[in-house]
């Protein structure tokens, strides 16, 4: 008990010292690895990099006796830690929540589904609902599922929303852009499945598509490169090509008929700030983490404690191969100030 206190007065020194304020430049510093938590490791570095999202948690004050296995608090001290050179192990506390709620210590673990595990949690432990919100929206995709019967053109409409953009991919080569046009294309429900029309009030041959609603200010885009085969999964080491920089007018595509009112803007601009590499095959496997905190900024490598300058080539060098892109972090340029 006498550790836990001292922990615990250490961390409300360490917040009135900051008094929350931080520097949107910072140097990238490198994360212990506990457990194989390289994934969680890798997700930090981007989280961390997400300003956006600091200012948002700085705008917090949780009180003093809120749980130590809180996620939204110990998160908070993690990223707020990074930027700290002198605290020795910024994300041990955070990891430990994450454990107690929610992952298994020393197992590999899926970074598209630890990246949603923390946000759901945050959403779930956050006491102050509407700076949950706010972190929800920064990440939210909106989209329209769109199911039309192919026989009296009833369409019935239900909406949802997405942390992540997962695209599928090609064993040959892709493109972001292709992937997109892939996820949004209209597919033909007929041959056994039908879906059930509400208007004509029986199953008749239908089609099924996604319309996009809304964008967020970061856009998280998850490429599915692990596929089960009967029963086995592999890993697809497929050319994926993705730009440093994109307008919104790569989503027109299949986008031009039954479109919300609030779909976005064909000229709005997004830039990449952060990649999570996956490395070595679906069985064995580890994360790293390409991340540019700014605009004006250059790139960093983080491999869990080793961190080294990067170029916009190393990055690229993530298309294909045993070292590819998993999640590829992009915000919307009017959103940055250095940008």
């Amino acid at each position: 008990m006498g550790e836990f206190w001292s922990k615990m007065d250490h961390y409300r020194q360490y917040r009135r010292s900051t008094s929350y304020s931080y520097s949107r430049d910072y140097e990238v510093r490198g994360l212990l690895n506990y457990s194989l938590s390289c994934c969680v490791n890798s997700l930090l570095q981007s989280f961390s990099a997400t300003t956006e999202l600091l200012d948002i948690l700085n705008k917090w004050y949780p009180s003093d006796g809120i749980e130590q296995s809180n996620v939204p608090q110990q998160f908070k001290n993690a990223l707020l830690a990074m930027r700290d050179k002198s605290h020795p192990a910024p994300h041990r506390d955070f990891l430990d929540s994450l454990y107690y709620h929610a992952i298994r210590r020393g197992t590999q673990q899926d970074a598209d589904e630890i990246f949603h595990i923390i946000l759901d949690l945050i959403q779930k432990q956050m006491p102050d609902v509407c700076l949950a919100q706010e972190i929800r929206s920064l990440y939210e995709i909106k989209v329209e599922t769109q199911v039309q019967c192919s026989k009296c053109l009833f369409i019935q409409r239900e909406p949802n929303s997405l942390f992540s953009l997962p695209l599928a991919i090609r064993e040959s080569e892709n493109t972001l852009e292709s992937c997109i046009n892939s996820y949004f294309q209209l597919q033909n429900l007929e041959n056994g499945e039908e879906h059930h029309c509400n208007q004509c009030e029986q199953k008749q041959p239908s089609t099924h598509g996604l319309k996009l609603v809304s964008l967020p200010l970061i856009l998280c885009v998850h490429l599915k490169r692990f596929r089960n085969d009967r029963g086995f999964t592999r890993k697809l080491h497929s050319k994926v090509t993705f730009p440093d920089n994109f307008n919104t007018g790569i989503f027109a595509a299949g986008q031009s008929e039954n479109v919300a009112n609030d779909s976005p803007r064909a000229d709005e601009h997004y830039s990449l700030y952060a990649v999570i590499v996956h490395i070595g095959t679906a069985m064995f496997g580890h994360y790293t983490a390409y991340i540019r905190p700014t605009q004006d900024q250059k790139w960093y490598y983080a491999d869990d404690s080793s961190v080294q300058p990067a170029r916009w080539a190393d990055v690229q060098d993530t298309y294909k191969g045993c070292d590819t892109a998993y999640l590829l972090l992009y915000r919307k340029k009017s959103c940055n100030s250095s940008g």
